[in-house]
């Protein structure tokens, strides 16, 4: 009888009459005569928690306290949101509107976390147990098993009946999400509301179009077929507020066509100069820069989620998620050849939720 080198163990050759040795499928080189037997679950341990009723309830007491801790941290994350607020130009503000924040969220987190891992530890049900492969759809004496187990894990775990574990936990995880919203809210103007002053830039009646980033303005002379131009208003670098602000309303796209590859709408043919069309660079999707032009075809593309839209039929929208075309600035030249606005845009630039207003 040979041995396994390894274990020492007896093995066996199988045999060539279709059935390996002890019903092994044919095709089996050696069976193992001994095979390895199920250890078993190693003998349960009860925790302290489980004799002893007052260190359960000592338990109890430390998770909902915990549960408790989470809702101040919450709250101290707003309160600090508001006591300490960022000034602008002010270093020292980010430090402590990002210090106090942080260690009330911070609470806030490790306290619901340290809660439910004790919680998970000292008082559910600590009895192992092994759940068997199965196909997809149960029989449905194994459907209604399922139900009877979901019952029983809310009983063991003691959600039902331990009402204060359960009532902060739940009131841990309601205060938890507010610090965010408090937060998310002052990405926005504080005192204004952001729809209207989208609905409005820095172009007005006879503002000059100027290269970005240098402020120099344009002379139609200077846009030569098939260029594109990035501009922005003359006299914005010199805002010593809310630059980047302004910018982000106001950025433009200028792109010279044949005249007669242009398919300008009756209402607007007064809006461009010699085949010389200003369009927002703002993607009316989530606001991202349209700057890819693309001049044998005239379409712009947003490289951020794809949208094209085609310069020579008023930027309409031709691919991709955004639903309107880009926002035409009307342009003219004054009297010394420099582009110039008529006017402002005559719709809100920027992601169409905007006009939700």
């Amino acid at each position: 009888m040979a041995k396994d080198d390894n274990s020492g163990k007896d093995l066996a050759a199988a045999d060539s009459s279709g059935v390996g040795h002890e019903g092994a499928p044919a095709g089996t080189a050696v069976v193992v005569r001994d095979a390895v037997a199920n250890p078993g679950f190693p003998p349960h341990r009860p925790r302290v928690t489980d004799l002893d009723p007052s260190a359960e309830r000592r338990a109890e007491r430390t998770v909902y306290t915990l549960f408790y801790l989470s809702i101040v941290g919450s709250v101290f994350a707003i309160a600090a949101y508001m006591a300490f607020p960022i000034v602008p130009e002010d270093p020292g503000s980010v430090r402590m509107n990002n210090l106090f924040i942080g260690l009330g969220l911070t609470l806030a987190l490790m306290a619901i976390g340290i809660g439910a891992v004790h919680w998970g530890k000292a008082l559910m049900f600590d009895h192992e147990g092994i759940d068997e492969r199965h196909p997809v759809r149960g029989s449905d004496e194994t459907r209604t098993r399922a139900v009877e187990i979901f019952q029983e894990a809310g009983s063991e775990s003691g959600i039902g009946r331990r009402t204060l574990i359960r009532n902060s936990l739940i009131g841990a995880l309601i205060a938890f999400p507010l610090p965010a919203v408090v937060l998310f809210r002052g990405l926005g103007p504080q005192d204004d509301n952001p729809a209207a002053l989208l609905s409005h830039t820095m172009w007005k009646k006879g503002t000059r179009l100027a290269l970005d980033p240098t402020g120099t303005p344009i002379k139609a002379s200077d846009i030569t077929l098939g260029s594109a131009f990035h501009v922005i208003p003359e006299g914005l670098q010199d805002l010593e507020h809310g630059r980047l602000e302004e910018k982000g309303k106001a950025a433009v796209l200028l792109m010279r066509l044949k005249p007669e590859d242009l398919n300008e709408l009756p209402e607007r043919k007064g809006w461009s100069y010699d085949g010389i069309v200003a369009y927002s660079k703002i993607c009316t999707h989530v606001g991202c820069p349209v700057a890819l032009y693309e001049q044998q075809t005239h379409h712009l593309l947003c490289p951020c989620h794809q949208s094209q839209f085609d310069v020579s039929n008023h930027c309409e929208v031709i691919f991709g998620p955004a639903k309107r075309p880009l926002p035409q600035l009307p342009i003219a030249v004054d009297s010394e050849g420099y582009l110039i606005a008529q006017s402002d845009f005559t719709e809100p630039v920027g992601p169409s939720f905007w006009e939700r207003n």
